[in-house]
């Protein structure tokens, strides 16, 4: 029987690979966004080589669009919170100093924390025992990441309490820290090329990362082989850790 797999943020860079990885071996698999055409679009590609990708819009920080997508699911195997990203904060044009620092956390916590904790939660009792439940971090948790690593330091916190709460279920739950990562809109057209060679040359393995590099830790993770791996934030940038 295939296993059941939601992703949230599947539409684009990590997500949409892990989504990716997951059909490869056969998997009924469940992608979120936020934008209709965008999800309808890249969940129809997914599924023209015939397997089932169903695509579902959902905003997770929206607790009724949660809980409605949560009742989807009679039973699910693997739950991907890849959703996220820099928070686009809107402060207003008369907005003090603090009110703008304000607005960027809210924004930061709600998309990268407060999206995987509702759906996690609404999620939680249907997780199937040998199932697990992943987020996507940042190595910005520790390294000059403000309200964003932040907001990402705060979720692997939440994750190992997770992983003592579900562990007796038979459920892991871990998080996945990546470095650089190429070929994602993360960095909304402000990447430049120096600063990316500066990127890359941090690391040991002499390259910019990519979205597959992550979906493989994923799809790892889930495995049968890794069952006593749990409450642990892995890394996944190439050696470039550092706390600088």
């Amino acid at each position: 029987m295939p296993r059941s797999v939601l992703v949230t943020g599947g539409t684009s860079g990590i997500g949409r690979a892990v989504a990716e990885r997951f059909l490869a071996d056969g998997a009924d698999v469940v992608i979120t966004g936020r934008r209709e055409h965008l999800v309808e679009s890249v969940a129809k590609e997914l599924g023209a080589v015939g397997v089932v990708c169903t695509g579902v819009v959902c905003d997770a920080t929206d607790p009724r669009a949660v809980e409605a997508l949560a009742a989807r699911f009679e039973t699910l195997d693997v739950l991907v919170n890849a959703a996220g990203g820099l928070g686009a904060a809107q402060p207003g044009p008369d907005a003090t100093e603090l009110e703008a620092a304000l607005a960027q956390w809210r924004a930061d916590l709600d998309g990268n924390l407060l999206s995987a904790v509702l759906t996690t939660t609404a999620l939680k009792p249907v997780l199937a025992p040998g199932g697990t439940v992943l987020a996507v971090g940042t190595i910005g948790s520790e390294r000059r990441g403000g309200s964003y690593g932040a907001s990402k330091a705060a979720l692997a916190a939440w994750y190992a309490m997770l992983s003592a709460e579900l562990g007796p279920r038979g459920v892991t739950a871990n998080v996945i820290a990546p470095g650089y990562i190429a070929d994602t809109g993360f960095f909304q057209g402000a990447m430049t090329d120096a600063r990316e060679q500066a990127l890359i040359a941090e690391t040991h393995t002499k390259r910019a990362g990519v979205p597959n590099d992550i979906a493989e830790t994923v799809f790892f993770l889930a495995s049968a082989g890794a069952r006593q791996i749990t409450g642990q934030t892995i890394h996944v940038n190439g050696g470039a850790f550092t706390t600088r």
